[in-house]
């Protein structure tokens, strides 16, 4: 799966200019833009590179959610808007669904767009977002970066599992480390587990669970105790063929109101989940 360049706004270093993507054998590879008339050449990225990928990431949001003002929600990170420069040093690219959020504002109602995978289940249910939905988007990112899979192409197992259904099926099963993209000949264990780890507590179905991006920052960057017994499950959402969406919330408050139809956020059948941008709304609360 080729992820193509896309147009993008330019805010202070957030962005830049060589794109992450996939080659034929879907495993992760970074493209280097040539002269004109040249062809693209694919090189393979080890573990050292895809860990600086999700740490420069994280650094980018974390300036988005916190130093910029007004604070932005991107509402689209995912594998192909983050662009690598030649050093191989990530920014985030493509603001075109992004959300301002001012100071007074903590969460927005709105309609739905983004792109399927990547979606956090309480803002592609329910309409409600947050902060936490580009944390969950960004823990599903990294549960690509290191097992070389698609979150909206890849299915795992007999029950066709989504990435992370997968990634927590494993867990349960102490086999975290059979999701590391079997194209990483070397890699530090420790440091892929945390990484999994932290992955996984940036998906969980709570938004109030969920760290922000300042404490994922300190997590990726140190060896600091992560307490799995604070893990909860993660949350997952599907958009099926039929046109009717799906998802799990654990049960929580705002799965009950989303099974019992009395919330009042809009979900059009016409919204499109591809990434493009769709018209909406912000509405301070």
């Amino acid at each position: 799966m080729n992820l193509a360049i896309r147009h993008i706004t330019m805010i202070k270093n957030c962005f830049g200019a060589l794109n992450w993507c996939r080659g034929r054998d879907d495993s992760d590879t970074a493209e280097k833009p040539q002269e004109q008339g040249s062809k693209s050449k694919y090189v393979a990225l080890d573990w050292p590179k895809r860990a600086a990928i999700c740490r420069g990431t994280a650094s980018g949001l974390v300036f988005l959610h916190d130093e910029a003002q007004p604070n932005i929600v991107h509402r689209d990170i995912k594998a192909s808007n983050i662009l690598l420069d030649e050093n191989f040093s990530p920014k985030i690219g493509d603001f075109g669904l992004a959300k301002l959020f001012p100071d007074n504002v903590t969460h927005v109602s709105t309609r739905v767009a983004g792109t399927v995978g990547y979606l956090a289940p309480e803002y592609a249910l329910l309409g409600q977002l947050t902060k936490k939905a580009d944390v969950y988007s960004f823990g599903v990112l990294m549960l690509e970066i290191i097992s070389g899979k698609s979150s909206s192409q890849a299915a795992f197992g007999d029950n066709l599992l989504v990435l992370v259904e997968w990634a927590w099926k494993l867990k349960e099963e102490n086999r975290l480390l059979d999701m590391v993209d079997p194209e990483l000949a070397e890699f530090d264990e420790m440091e892929v587990f945390r990484f999994i780890k932290v992955a996984l507590f940036c998906t969980q179905a709570a938004a109030q669970n969920r760290p922000n991006m300042k404490q994922v920052m300190e997590m990726l960057s140190k060896e600091v105790h992560i307490n799995e017994k604070a893990l909860t499950e993660p949350g997952i959402y599907r958009w099926h063929s039929s046109g009717k969406m799906g998802g799990s919330l654990n049960e929580t408050p705002s799965s009950q109101l989303f099974k019992n139809k009395k919330t009042g956020m809009p979900h059009e059948n016409s919204t499109n989940f591809s990434g493009n941008d769709v018209v909406t709304e912000m509405l301070p609360r």
